[in-house]
């Protein structure tokens, strides 16, 4: 499969409105375009760099776009493991709702709740 050369040179931006929660400017380059699951070199997706930054409305609009929440990035982690690590609730929720499962990845979200004894998550997780 051919490389797409300007997709090459705005990956990085993407990534950073990611990070930045930017949803309505992403939102714009996925409708136009631009893959919903792109992955930067540690394998971390669009999904997964806006969950673990605590972004809930961009990771709502992703998944409504396609992003795929059970995706791993190259350690075996999953958005909702990275959102519950850093105690997003808002984050947790969103993917949730979007179908996460708890058990996905490594280490899974309810196992990563269980290390950090948050017992909201686990509540969630185990309540389905």
């Amino acid at each position: 499969m051919a490389r797409d050369p300007e997709l090459d040179e705005s990956a990085p931006r993407m990534f950073d409105l990611a990070r930045a929660g930017d949803t309505e400017t992403l939102r714009a380059h996925v409708e136009a375009g631009v893959p919903v699951n792109l992955t930067n070199g540690k394998g971390d997706t669009l999904l997964m760099l806006a969950a673990y930054y605590g972004h809930a409305e961009t990771v709502r609009m992703l998944v409504t776009c396609g992003a795929d929440p059970h995706r791993v990035n190259d350690r075996g982690q999953t958005p909702r493991a990275g959102a519950v690590f850093k105690k997003e609730s808002a984050v947790v929720r969103a993917l949730l709702d979007g179908g996460a499962d708890p058990d996905a990845g490594t280490p899974p979200a309810l196992d990563t709740a269980r290390m950090f004894a948050n017992d909201q998550f686990i509540q969630w997780f185990t309540a389905s």
